[in-house]
This record gives C-alpha cells, structure tokens and sequence, in this order.
C-alpha cells in the first residue's frame, strides 16, 4: 500500500547527522515516510541502516538535524516516549522469553500498552493468527523453530498501540519458505493500513513486497525508488549488488 502523498509525511529525518567519535555515521540523511508506507532502507554493511534506524526510535540522538513526528521534532525525546507515541520496533536478533509460553510472552507484551483491553485472550488470538502462529499458544517459546521465533517477535510489536512498525531484517536467518511467509505477512499489515519501514539485505525478499527504497551508501542516501529502478542503477550493482 503506498502512502498518500498529498498529505504531509507522517515522519520525517531532516539533514540528520550522526557521529560516533570521528566516525560519521549517518551524514545530512533525508527521509519522508507517508501514512500507509512500505519502505525499505538497503545497502552495503556499514552504509548506515541501522544507525538511521535507532535514530527514528531514540536509541541514538542526532548530531545535527531533525527527527520529525506528526509535525512535532521528537529528535531528543527517550525511547520509552516515542513507543507511547506508536513507535513499536522488532530488532534483528528474537528476544522473547524462551522459559515462557507463546502465549505468555504476547501477555507480557500486551500488558505495555497504553490503551484500555477489554479482551486480552481475542486480543492474543488475533495478532497471532496474524503472523500465523495460531494453535501454538501454550508452546514454550524455546521450544518453536527460528522463524515461529521471528514471527513471535512481530506479533509482540503488534501487541502495542502502533502507528509505524520498524523491522530489523526480519527474515534473518530464515529458510526461503519462511522468508516467503514473512514476506506475506509484512505484506498484509500494510494492506490493512500500517505503516511499516524495514532494514534488508535479501534481495529477494525485498522483491516479494516491491516496498519504495531508500539505498545507504557510507552514511548518505544514495538514491531512492522502487525496486526495478534501482537494480537498472550501474553505481548502486557496483556499490550493493557486487556487479562491473
């Protein structure tokens, strides 16, 4: 679902510049997320991704430049105030609680939010039959496989109020039917309406969902387009494809 662009970006990253020490990091990076936005952040190791990343949920504080919610600069608030705002975020690595059940990890989760639940249990059934992990609810969450984990992960960033959902290469370490099916449900989240940005490296899940694409290249934005007119881009084959 692409966003509406004759509205104003729901978020916006505005010359913003990060530096660790004497390394520059994310250097001048303009970003304009719409409402309803599937986009994708790509590029080489090193290019900035998930720098920018932390940045738009307040892990890190820019240097120079603005973060921009809703019309509001957000760029010193904490983290903790930008997720009762809907800022809700699924990191690469699964940290749910393995000695808890599916079930009990989506209660934990639920019990963050800020809005009244009136019925935890359809509340649970539903986000898991989002990610496809109905009928597992009182597995131990060691106890399913690494992508059940990974899609656990999703359900538990669904499980807050949610206006922008941020995915750290979520099909990482993923087989390709997985990868597929992760594809799918990013896919239908957006369908309904969320706005969602993603850090990737597989192409071809990147391909499955044809998002907008901003490519980082050393801290800066490179260039921006849908799939089809990047991969046709001679410097970024050089820079991210590994072509001559």
């Amino acid at each position: 679902m692409s966003g509406n662009r004759a509205q104003e970006p729901i978020l916006r990253l505005v010359d913003v510049t990060k530096r660790f020490g004497g390394l520059t990091a994310v250097n001048k990076v303009n970003l304009d997320i719409y409402e309803g936005d599937l986009h994708f952040l790509i590029g080489p190791n090193g290019a900035g991704k998930s720098t920018v990343f932390k940045t738009i949920v307040g892990y890190h504080k820019p240097d120079s430049g603005q973060v921009i919610y809703k019309g509001q600069d957000i760029s010193n608030m904490e983290p903790y105030l930008r997720a009762r705002l809907g800022f809700s975020i699924k990191f690469q690595t699964p940290s749910v609680y393995p000695d808890l059940t599916v079930g009990q990890n989506m209660t934990v989760a639920l019990n963050r939010r800020r809005s009244g639940i009136t019925n935890p249990e359809q509340e649970i059934a539903d986000r898991l039959h989002m990610v496809g992990l109905h009928g597992v609810e009182d597995m131990l969450a060691s106890r399913i496989s690494h992508g059940q984990r990974q899609w656990l992960e999703i359900a538990l960033a669904l499980a807050v109020d949610v206006e922008i959902l941020l995915l750290d290469e979520p099909n990482a370490g993923m087989t390709p039917d997985e990868t597929f099916r992760t594809a799918d449900i990013i896919r239908e989240l957006n369908r309904r309406g969320m706005t969602i940005i993603v850090i990737a490296h597989d192409m071809e899940f990147v391909r499955a969902l044809e998002p907008e694409i901003t490519v980082l290249h050393l801290g800066k934005v490179f260039t921006e387009g849908r799939l089809s007119e990047i991969e046709r881009n001679k410097e970024v084959q050089q820079i991210y494809l590994g072509k001559k």
